[in-house]
């Protein structure tokens, strides 16, 4: 006997084929059946005229501080999503000197227009580092499992202070922030989020941290120095603002010949810039 069948639901099941009526068993907390009248269970839900899909994977979630004090992780969660990727866009709070923390809070709000109160009022800082930030995660109980990347933007804060918002990073400080990417964390990660390019503005800065990084910086923290030849490297915004002054093949020609060099993965956001050729 299943432990649970979904009845005559409509299934779509994310391969791209037809949607199908179909009943669901499962056992243990495992699909482990599907197909049309299967057996007896000891719960069943009927979805007659309902879709049956697998979870969603939200890949872009700004979850990095909420998920420090709210379990649901509403509004993803309500919506079917049972993973969520975060530390998207270069921001986030790990690693995190204590001097730090408002500058992180200013920087997320300041890209993705989360209210600074509520971060401030919400995160507990129970961590420094990056690892400590996951075993901070590990110790609560979530609605949907959480994939947390490294953001370029903490990463740079870390080491090079407010300063790593305005310049280039030296081969030191570069050095120093592929060992924070590199850091033994005894879990796999899932990817580091280049802040690189990233314009945003904010009554106290102009720029987050990595609108001026150099392709050296990238390539070493996405590469083994950095990541060990793991895990993946996103990158937002490829195709920059007219007032950097470089076309966007620029970027695009440094980001494919990165793939090839770290044999990793790599995705980007590709943003339209509306300027005419000079």
């Amino acid at each position: 006997m299943f432990d649970l069948v979904i009845r005559n639901g409509t299934l779509v099941d994310g391969t791209g084929g037809p949607a199908v009526v179909a009943d669901v068993a499962v056992v243990d907390g495992m699909i482990v059946e599907v197909g049309p009248d299967l057996g007896a269970a000891r719960a069943e839900i009927d979805a007659t005229g309902k879709l049956v899909t697998p979870g969603f994977v939200d890949i872009h979630t700004h979850y990095d501080g909420q998920a420090t004090w709210d379990e649901e992780l509403a509004p993803s969660t309500p919506h079917g999503v049972t993973t969520l990727v975060m530390g998207n866009c270069g921001v986030g709070f790990a690693p995190a000197r204590p001097d730090r923390h408002q500058f992180l809070i200013e920087l997320m709000e300041g890209v993705e227009d989360i209210p600074g109160v509520a971060l401030s009022e919400g995160i507990s800082w129970e961590w420094e580092t990056f690892p400590q930030y996951l075993d901070a995660l590990e110790r609560r109980e979530f609605a949907a499992d959480v994939a947390a990347m490294i953001a370029h933007g903490p990463v740079r804060a870390y080491v090079m202070g407010r300063s790593g918002a305005d310049r280039p990073a030296t081969a030191a400080e570069i050095d120093a922030m592929a060992t924070i990417v590199g850091e033994p964390s005894g879990r796999v990660r899932s990817a580091f989020e280049g802040g690189s390019r990233t314009i945003a503005s904010s009554d106290r800065w102009r720029t987050s941290p990595g609108t001026f990084a150099a392709e050296d910086e990238l390539f070493a923290l996405a590469g083994d120095r950095g990541t060990n030849g793991q895990g993946t490297l996103r990158l937002p915004q490829p195709g920059l603002p007219v007032r950097i002054s470089l076309p966007p093949t620029c970027e695009v020609d440094w980001v494919c010949q990165l793939a090839a060099d770290i044999k990793r993965p790599v995705t980007w956001l590709m943003l339209q810039n509306r300027c005419r050729a000079r």
